[in-house]
Parts: C-alpha cells; sequence; structure tokens
C-alpha cells in the first residue's frame, strides 16, 4: 500500500509537530491539580495530535492503523477510573468519593489525578472517533463522498 503523500511540507510538518502535541497534551493533562488545565482540555490536545496525523496521512490510512479496542476502552476509561476512585473510598472505610480515605500522603492530589487521566483518556477517545465518524473514515456502509 502506497502512504497517502499529498505534500511533503504537510507530512514532514506532521511528523514533527506531533510528538510536541502529545507532551502538551500530557502535561495539560497532569497538571490540572496545581495550574491550569485538566483532564478535559489534555484529552482534547492528545485527540487534536490523532485528527493532525489525519490531516497529514489521510484519513483511511489513519484509520487502518488505529486500535479500534483501544479506542473503545479509552472512551469508557473515565467511567471506569471514577467509579473505582469514588467506591474506593467506600471500601476504606470512608464515605462516596472520601479522597482522603486513601491511607497515602496527599491522597487527593493523586486521587484527583486518577480522575483527571481517565476523563482525558476518554475525552480523547471520544475525539477521534468522533472525527472519523464524521469525516466519514471510519469504513461504514455510507461515506461521505457517496451521499446524494
Amino acid at each position: 500500500m502506497r502512504p497517502y503523500t499529498d505534500s511533503v511540507v504537510v507530512t514532514k510538518t506532521v511528523r514533527a509537530v506531533v510528538p510536541f502535541m502529545l507532551t502538551f497534551g500530557l502535561f495539560t493533562l497532569l497538571h490540572g491539580t496545581s495550574s491550569v488545565g485538566g483532564g478535559f482540555q489534555g484529552g482534547v490536545v492528545l485527540g487534536a495530535a490523532v485528527v493532525t496525523l489525519a490531516f497529514g496521512f489521510g484519513l483511511d490510512q489513519t484509520w487502518r492503523v488505529l486500535d479500534k479496542g483501544l479506542l473503545t476502552g479509552l472512551a469508557a476509561s473515565g467511567v471506569v477510573v471514577f467509579g473505582a476512585v469514588a467506591f474506593a473510598g467506600l471500601a476504606l472505610g470512608g464515605s462516596f468519593l472520601r479522597l482522603d480515605a486513601f491511607p497515602i500522603p496527599k491522597s487527593t492530589v493523586y486521587a484527583t489525578e486518577l480522575v483527571e487521566v481517565g476523563i482525558g483518556f476518554t475525552v480523547a477517545g471520544v475525539v477521534v472517533v468522533l472525527f472519523f465518524e464524521l469525516a466519514g473514515g471510519t469504513g461504514g456502509e455510507e461515506r461521505a463522498g457517496d451521499r446524494r
């Protein structure tokens, strides 16, 4: 299969920019408790990095490379992580969403960061899947260009 190369400048630029986007997305994701940022903002930047890859290398090729099971897991991860953190307070003798019930120092900060990571991964997964669904690059029955 020949790679999609509409423009050498675009593909080279995407290869140079995407690692920085991923780094900035993770930075934003993990700094929600100490500075501006958080799960939603970081997840959008991480999802936008995958969208940028699709612009640089083509919808179909990027969609074929993505692991669909991983995207489903990412979309569900926020709910699972939030539930685990919320009910862990009950299991440790506290109440629902009691973040200081964990027996570690700064437990509220770490629990909040864990929830932020779950939210970020959920948002990233949803942004990627939504982009490909709207762009018609998921191999569905009806493609965006085939509508009449």
